[in-house]
């Protein structure tokens, strides 16, 4: 099995891998996301630290990171680092429990017999923290 420690690939390589456009790895790299160094006729030649870097940006992406947010996760010395990882992992927290919310309702929408699904009253169960607001106290 051949290394691949010395091996580069191409800005077009690196975007088919990862099923992205790109632009959109030139944007990152705008945003001071990455930094793959050129070859001797300007093109971007990504080596495998570059790679990893962007498998943890697409992977933080795809978990509701912004690139702000991305770029103090990847900046080990950023003093806000630790709260930006509390917040973003508080948030998924609460996304997790929505999905939880959700596949529950949908569940019980899916087995229950009710011709009409927003009537059933354990349907509603799933529903009452959002109806909270309409109740009279």
């Amino acid at each position: 099995m051949k290394s691949s420690r010395g091996r580069t690939w191409s800005v077009g390589e690196v975007a088919e891998r990862f099923g992205l456009p790109t632009n959109v790895l030139r944007h990152w790299e705008s945003v001071g996301l990455l930094e793959p160094a050129r070859d001797t006729a300007g093109r971007r030649r990504y080596v495998r630290d570059d790679i990893a870097r962007v498998a943890t940006i697409q992977r933080n992406k795809d978990a509701g990171m912004t690139l702000d947010q991305i770029a103090v996760l990847l900046d080990a010395g950023a003093p806000e680092r630790h709260a930006v990882l509390q917040a973003h992992l508080d948030d998924l927290d609460r996304r997790m429990e929505q999905m939880r919310i959700s596949r529950a309702m949908t569940e019980h929408a899916y087995r229950c017999q009710a011709h009409d699904i927003s009537a059933c009253p354990r349907f509603q169960s799933h529903l009452a923290d959002l109806m909270a607001a309409f109740d009279e106290g």
